[in-house]
């Protein structure tokens, strides 16, 4: 007989991945389904970022290294923060690891407790809630809606902080509704944590160069360095650079934290990927003219899934302010009823619907902790992401 941890219990896999999955199974059985589930560039990874990992795979770099990042790496990050955040870390503030979801997991757990509050803004990234209860915390949520383009208030965040509170998370731009803190929302904010000088703050700024608000891009620490000694500024090169499947993430802040987590790792991964390491430096070291380009893309992109989805039937879609989602309310067809006369209730309903019936597939808002709502990712063509809001039109236009 076997028995899983209590641990393991405590979180759920991945909707996220399991929608890809079930996208995958179908595109096998040779169904032409169009998926909007994924979170993950479609652009290649830079040719000169290529080259730069087969050059340390010629040149030997196959072998251990420092078991946070090497030191490189870390300099190359460190003059990441300083050239476009303006944020000064030393490598001893610097931690690399397997990807941005595993710097959130080495934080996360080498620092919560039991008893411990986590504040997570909903809608909020998969993985955020599941990590809190893996590493025994509580996750409290503040909830965001439309109607407030998906951001919290100070006054908000004030209410939920208690004693217990450990940790804020922010994200920005957000996954998944792309909204995007200006620099004086994150000063409202930070004026806010000032007063509560027991709470850590993390920021998961991964989609930081997927841009497009009028002003620029800032991060909590910057706009407000009276928190820098207690923020933990999270990033990594799978959006900015098409290089998900590389796996390096990393992070700047206290070198307690970065310290605490390093121990983790050394039990955990150990180092991440020697070649995926010295292809990090060439990107972060390199020409960094390109992400203009993909920008731009994506916001065209943005535009025509935002106004198609706002021409579907009972869908409100608010514009976002970066990354490649939208984080459509879809309210306006809870309760409505399919042509094959199934309720849709919730908007799992709808996303199944959606599958079954149109052949696009996209995430539910329960996922993200926001209901009614879904997630769609629109890091693909323009043709394709035309064809499949076109699909999404005709499915709500049948609901009775």
């Amino acid at each position: 007989m076997s028995q899983t941890s209590a641990a393991l219990g405590r979180i759920q896999p991945s909707a996220t991945l399991a929608m890809t999955g079930r996208v995958n199974e179908l595109k096998r059985a040779g169904i032409d389904v169009i998926g909007l589930s994924a979170g993950e560039p479609d652009f290649d990874t830079p040719d000169f970022i290529k080259d730069a990992a087969i050059a340390a795979i010629r040149a030997g770099q196959t072998k251990y290294t420092t078991v946070d990042g090497t030191d490189e790496l870390k300099q190359a990050i460190a003059g990441k923060f300083k050239r476009d955040n303006g944020l000064v870390y030393e490598r001893s503030q610097v931690s690399v690891n397997s990807g941005g979801k595993h710097t959130l997991f080495n934080a996360l757990v080498a620092t919560v407790d039991v008893g411990d509050e986590v504040i997570i803004p909903a809608p909020y990234w998969v993985s955020y809630p599941d990590i809190v209860n893996f590493a025994g915390g509580t996750p409290v949520f503040i909830e965001a809606g439309a109607t407030q383009n998906y951001k919290i208030t100070p006054q908000q965040l004030d209410a939920a902080i208690t004693p217990k509170t450990k940790w804020v998370m922010l994200n920005s731009p957000s996954n998944p509704s792309g909204a995007a803190y200006s620099a004086t929302e994150l000063k409202g904010l930070g004026e806010v944590l000032l007063r509560h000088p027991h709470v850590l703050v993390m920021t998961d700024d991964m989609y930081e160069h997927v841009w497009y608000a009028d002003t620029p891009f800032s991060t909590i620490a910057q706009v407000c360095p009276d928190l820098y000694d207690r923020t933990l500024t999270v990033n990594g090169c799978s959006k900015a650079f098409s290089m998900t499947g590389w796996r390096i993430g990393f992070a700047g802040g206290p070198q307690w934290i970065i310290k605490a987590m390093s121990k983790l790792q050394s039990q955990s991964t150990s180092n991440p990927c020697s070649i995926s390491q010295a292809a990090a430096v060439a990107a972060l070291n390199g020409n960094q003219d390109f992400l203009e380009d993909r920008n731009a893309a994506f916001k065209r992109r943005r535009d025509i899934v935002v106004a198609m989805l706002n021409d579907a039937p009972g869908l409100i879609c608010p514009v976002p302010e970066g990354a490649f989602y939208v984080y459509p309310d879809a309210s306006g067809v809870i309760g409505k009823t399919t042509p094959k006369g199934v309720k849709i209730a919730t908007d799992e309903d709808l996303i199944n619907y959606f599958l079954d019936d149109a052949q696009v597939a996209a995430v539910h808002g329960a996922a993200f902790g926001l209901s009614p709502a879904f997630r769609v990712s629109y890091a693909t063509s323009e043709e394709v992401l035309k064809k499949a809001c076109t699909r999404i039109q005709e499915a709500c236009s049948a609901l009775k």
